[in-house]
């Protein structure tokens, strides 16, 4: 009886265990080149793994391995070759990511090749298992085994953009081979190391701060970054030059000694701002005897890191998840597999990247235009595009994954110092000035701040028709921090500082500009006047934006430490807007009431629609909300949000839709933004208005699906709000005050509710009748 009742409950949480556990990505052939690869990570490493003519190939990055010119660099790329190969030609090839424990394998004639990232620490392990003893060739290829002059539009990949200084260059690694491998498993070493001397030096200078210099935060000054190849039984058979995707590149290649049925290499990864290289040199050595402490790699230590970092990815996929069938289905999937990109920074040095993350490939797979080396994307590697980045984190707080957003607060909270320096020198007031495009050490894009710019211009200013007075979006992420204490209770003490002085900018910055107007530093009516701003990047020169105004309630709302500043807020902007009465054709056009932009603008610059913020991100209005017809009015009538209506990149209308409840559009919107992408990994979008893979893309889409079917307005919680009933799904997203909703909705019908803590179900408001 004990027996049967111990079986009864293993089968009990298997079969829990499996609710959201994601399904496989199957490949059944072998890839063209790496546009076709397959993401695989963890920790804050990410691979590009794929198969080609035979060969196992893999790109390598981490998380803040920028060089002097702020380029976010690979590792480098690895080649594995087998023989007698068992890929080339196979006929029962497959190549699998396993979502659920998070790894790759590519198996074909009785061989597998596993790859997998240890999430705790920074090692990267190929384990190989054939039928049979084969002989195996190590391959590291690298682009930088010289200096490389940067062509003309390649400083796009760093924070010169289109600006680089005459003669530079990307500058050359060292990359040496072991002359023991008998007693140890060091095969190679390999590193980058940024000089005293970097682009931060160049910002400073140009941006007036040399007085305040020794007080500013620079994260790239003798940044070191690189690791080395683990492996047993292995030789060097020397170096051989290639190209590969229009790139020349040096390989270093390692043959065995023999063949084996079994073969295992690690790659270990170390990044320290080292005075010397001989300190980086010493931490990677510590990391690398870990997991290899005699010499040679220990299988035991391996399997106890293989064992957590399953464990950790097992416990990612249980925090939530959706799944649905039919056409929903693909939508879904994509979801799904855009979050597990996301899991692999979870503990990254560095946000995750909207411009491809840690999975760039080649890029003249992207833009045949743009056929520059392995390290370059658009929109660079150590800048920041707020607006872009905010989209990347959104979806984190429904999905449960609290842990992942902490790469992104503690980025602005580094800067923190640096951009009070700002406001201090430059105005000579109280608050952080965080501008729009950010380099990672809190000032103004050097490019976008302008080379060329008058004496005259004020210092604290980018001058740039886009980009001026836009420096609202760091409260997007003040407000992010907020919420995950209303959702997990998360201690948020260490970032109190940075919302207090992200406000208090505003609060001293409109002041100080109206008191250099005129004599009075506040209006009429006792409101902040916030002229000069900017909506966006589309409407500038902006009086009263309505997406500043909505920032700046929202986070004083919820902060809620500084009353006084909230009284001076000044209303959200509204105007009438004709629309043709359709059923009187000869009748006056009837006036819709909407949400303005702002009060005034000087022009309009880009496609956003801001006047729609006070919606998303700000949620003023939307389902069970007051005055909701204000907002459907904005987006059904508003003739720039009409014109400017979109499902690509970094566009919201999908989550507008959501929000507003208005079921068709959310779903036309989200069939576009979710799915599959042009490459061979379906949640490999864009590029977009920026990059492939375009996270921002992946990001908006991940919102708008959670908000088809969970809003909370208040205690309330609002399910399927705006959610095709025919849409049969099951989900588990997270809502504020620590509570989880799982549902399943089936045919138009609700099957299954689990609220937890189960005193939260009286808050539930079903909204499919």
């Amino acid at each position: 009886m004990v027996r049967r009742l111990y079986f009864f409950f293993v089968s009990v949480w298997m079969m829990t265990a499996l609710y959201g556990q994601p399904a496989d990505v199957v490949w059944t052939s072998p890839s063209r080149n790496s546009s076709e690869s397959m993401p695989c990570g963890g920790g804050d490493i990410g691979m590009n793994v794929w198969v080609e003519g035979g060969d196992v190939l893999f790109y390598l990055s981490r998380s803040g391995t920028l060089d002097a010119n702020n380029t976010l660099l690979k590792q480098g790329r690895f080649r594995l070759r087998l023989s007698p190969n068992p890929f080339e030609g196979a006929t029962d090839f497959r190549q699998t990511l396993r979502l659920h424990d998070g790894y790759v394998e590519i198996a074909a004639a009785g061989t597998q090749v596993q790859l997998w990232t240890d999430v705790f620490h920074p090692v990267v392990h190929v384990e190989v298992a054939g039928g049979r003893p084969l002989q195996a060739e190590l391959y590291y290829e690298s682009w930088r085994y010289r200096d490389r002059l940067l062509r003309k539009g390649e400083g796009q990949q760093c924070s010169y953009k289109w600006a680089p200084p005459k003669g530079c260059v990307t500058g050359a690694d060292s990359i040496i081979v072991g002359t023991q491998p008998e007693e140890d498993a060091t095969l190679l070493t390999f590193y980058h190391r940024n000089a005293p001397q970097t682009v931060f030096d160049e910002t400073v200078t140009q941006q007036g701060l040399d007085s305040v210099k020794p007080q500013l935060m620079n994260p790239l000054k003798n940044l070191t970054s690189g690791g080395c190849l683990l492996a047993d039984g292995f030789v060097f058979d020397g170096t051989a030059n290639g190209v590969y995707a229009g790139t020349d590149y040096r390989a270093w290649k390692f043959r065995s000694a023999r063949a084996a049925r079994r073969r295992q290499f690690c790659i270990v990864l170390h990044t320290l701002q080292a005075v010397v290289p001989r300190q980086w040199e010493l931490g990677l050595e510590v990391e690398a005897r870990r997991i290899a402490p005699e010499g040679g790699i220990d299988h035991g230590v391996v399997a106890l890191d293989k064992r957590q970092t399953r464990a950790w990815w097992n416990a990612f996929w249980q925090r939530s998840f959706i799944v649905a069938e039919g056409e929903a289905g693909r939508l879904a999937r994509n979801y799904t597999l855009f979050r597990y990109m996301l899991g692999c920074n979870a503990r990254g040095s560095l946000p995750t990247k909207f411009n491809g993350g840690l999975f760039t490939f080649d890029p003249c797979y992207v833009d045949t235009l743009q056929a520059f080396t392995p390290d370059y994307r658009k929109w660079s590697g150590g800048t920041m595009t707020a607006q872009n980045q905010r989209l990347v984190y959104w979806p984190l707080l429904k999905s449960g994954d609290f842990d992942l957003m902490l790469p992104q607060f503690n980025f602005y909270l580094r800067m923190l110092p640096n951009a009070e320096l700002r406001s201090r020198v430059y105005w000579h007031h109280a608050g952080a000035c965080f501008s729009e495009q950010i380099e990672n050490y809190g000032l103004p894009n050097p490019a976008e701040y302008g080379f060329k710019r008058p004496a005259w211009f004020d210092c604290g200013l980018e001058y740039n028709a886009w980009l001026e007075y836009e420096w609202d979006t760091v409260l997007e992420f003040c407000q992010m921090i907020l919420e995950t204490r209303r959702y997990a209770d998360a201690n948020i003490t260490p970032y109190l500082p940075l919302i207090e002085s992200s406000l208090t900018f505003f609060d001293e910055h409109y002041r100080y500009l109206a008191s250099h107007r005129g004599r009075k530093a506040l209006d009429g009516d006792g409101h902040l006047i916030l002229f000069p701003g900017s909506a966006c990047e589309t409407y500038k020169m902006t009086n009263n934006a309505a997406s500043t105004i909505a920032a700046l309630r929202t986070v004083l709302q919820t902060y809620g430490r500084k009353p006084e500043m909230l009284r001076t807020i000044p209303p959200i902007p509204l105007r009438y807007v004709e629309v043709k009465d359709s059923l009187h054709p000869g009748a006056a056009p009837l006036l819709k009431r909407t949400i303005a932009p702002a009060v005034s603008w000087e022009r309009v610059n880009n496609v956003e629609t801001p006047q729609l913020y006070p919606v998303f991100p700000w949620r003023i209005y939307g389902v069970g909300k007051a005055d909701l017809d204000i907002a459907r009015n904005t987006y059904l009538y508003d003739p720039d949000a009409l014109k400017f209506r979109s499902a690509i990149g970094w566009k919201q209308d999908n989550i507008w839709a959501a929000c507003l409840g208005l079921t068709d559009e959310a779903k036309r919107l989200t069939e576009a933004k979710l799915a599959d992408g042009p490459f061979r990994f379906p949640a490999f979008w864009g590029p977009g208005f920026d990059w492939a893979p375009d996270h921002n893309w992946g990001g908006s889409g991940m919102i708008g699906l959670q908000e088809m079917l969970l809003q909370t307005d208040g205690d309330r919680i609002l399910l399927f709000p705006a959610w095709p009933r025919e849409w049969n799904v099951h989900f588990k997203l997270h809502a504020p005050r620590q509570t989880t909703v799982e549902a399943i909705l089936k045919e138009g019908k609700l099957t299954k509710l689990k609220v937890t803590p189960s005193e939260r179900q009286q808050d539930v408001v079903l909204l499919i009748k």
